[in-house]
């Protein structure tokens, strides 16, 4: 495979084939991006031209990532890096730029939440007055009785652009979305916007603040910076989810040959999840039978309180609590994590990205399961009934407020408590009552403690 950064290639490890390959022939190597007509996945060749002529390496084809050319919104993508020979980017490359700037914001604030309220007219009063930006929020927002007794939020309230959730469509209406809250705010982003996703940049005003890495104190200075496009990003892959219903036998026997732009047109009955998709057992007694295929193979039988399917950047939510590890949301996997097995040697266990899941209810099962996304529309899943997940081609760019890894780790450590834990002393402290070992010292050591008491 490639390496993520050619700067400085090793052309023996780059081309075995053809070791004779000077440096400069490779730094004038050209790569093409050519979507294929399922417009899935990017395969990328390269051509160079040597003594003997031009010959062009075919690369390793992903199902699995966000394809680098893709657009966010009306106005973002990721910035063109030249250093990129892999449809999956080095994470460190990837960084938001604007190709025209960016005109619409959406705001989204934490419910019932006094706290939130002053933040909130602030930035809207400055979005508009000094960056002449239109300004969205829901229309429950203007109806919230403590902001409307703000004189200052009543001048600006007929500026401002509302919209009704399962009412109105967003899609490539907004350019930039700013989230103040916590992480709630950025699971209800996502799920406004079951396509393409615009940038999200979440200030921490809530109460764990695992994805809002940004602090609210210089909001000005950092979302200029932002919208000058000085800004990091992270990738955070969905879920996408789809119920066949058992009376949907017909339809789904049409939908089950292969369709790759199945993502780009979503069904009725299908979403896109942030964090994890959970199946339980509900009010039943009975331990949950769910049967767990992996691209149509049956894998096993769950047997326990539920399941979690979960995104890397849900790893970090209910997948933990229930025992499973911590990815960075730049990994391309999916997690399965049983919930309470009825066997203790059922582990989490983490597969491709690419790959689909087929969950339903074991024949033999005593009772009917529940499935919940993100915490939202929960509903019952029947025998004959099933529900298949994979990996979304829409992710959700963030952007970072210092780098994905600086951004990841200070969550860990501050939401989390991550690794936190009184640090040894070092021997060189205490070496100046443990050097010697005379029995003359430990006296000394002794009235020492006597004469302290």
């Amino acid at each position: 495979m490639f390496p993520t950064r050619p700067e400085t290639p090793q052309v023996d490890d780059l081309f075995p084939l053809h070791s004779s390959l000077s440096i400069e022939e490779f730094n004038n190597v050209k790569w093409e991006d050519i979507n294929d007509s399922n417009n899935n996945f990017v395969e990328q060749k390269s051509g160079v031209k040597t003594k003997s002529g031009s010959f062009a390496l075919r690369r390793t084809r992903s199902l699995n990532a966000p394809s680098p050319v893709q657009q966010f919104g009306p106005c973002g993508r990721i910035m063109k890096n030249s250093a990129m020979v892999m449809q999956i980017q080095d994470p460190a490359s990837q960084r938001l730029t604007w190709y025209k700037p960016p005109l619409t914001v959406l705001v989204i604030k934490k419910v019932s939440d006094a706290s939130v309220l002053a933040p909130f007219v602030q930035l809207v009063d400055w979005l508009l007055q000094e960056k002449n930006m239109v300004v969205w929020v829901e229309s429950a927002v203007l109806e919230d009785s403590l902001l409307n007794e703000d004189v200052r939020f009543n001048a600006l309230r007929d500026k401002l652009v509302t919209f009704k959730d399962g009412r109105d469509d967003l899609t490539d209406r907004i350019d930039f979305i700013v989230c103040l809250g916590g992480d709630g705010t950025l699971l209800y982003a996502s799920l406004l916007f079951q396509q393409s996703v615009p940038p999200v940049m979440s200030f921490h005003l809530g109460s764990l603040g695992f994805l809002t890495p940004f602090r609210f104190d210089n909001f000005q200075d950092q979302l200029t910076s932002v919208l000058e496009g000085h800004a990091a990003l992270t990738l955070r892959s969905r879920l996408r989810c789809v119920m066949h219903r058992r009376s949907d036998r017909k339809h789904e026997s049409k939908t089950q040959q292969v369709d790759p732009l199945a993502d780009a047109r979503p069904t009725a009955n299908s979403i896109l999840v942030l964090n994890e998709v959970v199946i339980d057992r509900g009010p039943s007694p009975y331990l949950s039978n769910i049967d767990l295929f992996l691209d149509g193979k049956y894998i096993t039988s769950v047997q326990g309180d539920g399941l979690i399917v979960s995104t890397p950047t849900g790893s970090t939510a209910y997948a933990a609590a229930a025992g499973a590890s911590m990815i960075h949301p730049s990994v391309p996997a999916i997690m399965v994590t049983p919930i309470c097995p009825h066997s203790l040697s059922f582990r989490p266990i983490v597969v491709p990205a690419g790959v689909e899941l087929k969950i339903s209810v074991s024949p033999e099962s005593r009772n009917t399961s529940w499935v919940s996304f993100d915490g939202r529309n929960r509903q019952e899943l029947f025998h004959g009934d099933s529900l298949r997940v994979t990996t979304s081609i829409y992710p959700v760019p963030c952007i970072c407020a210092q780098d994905q890894i600086s951004d990841w780790f200070a969550s860990l450590a501050d939401g989390l408590h991550w690794n936190v834990r009184k640090r040894q002393k070092c021997l060189d402290e205490l070496s100046d009552l443990t050097a010697s070992g005379s029995e003359d010292t430990l006296d000394e050591i002794e009235n020492m403690k006597l004469y302290d008491v």
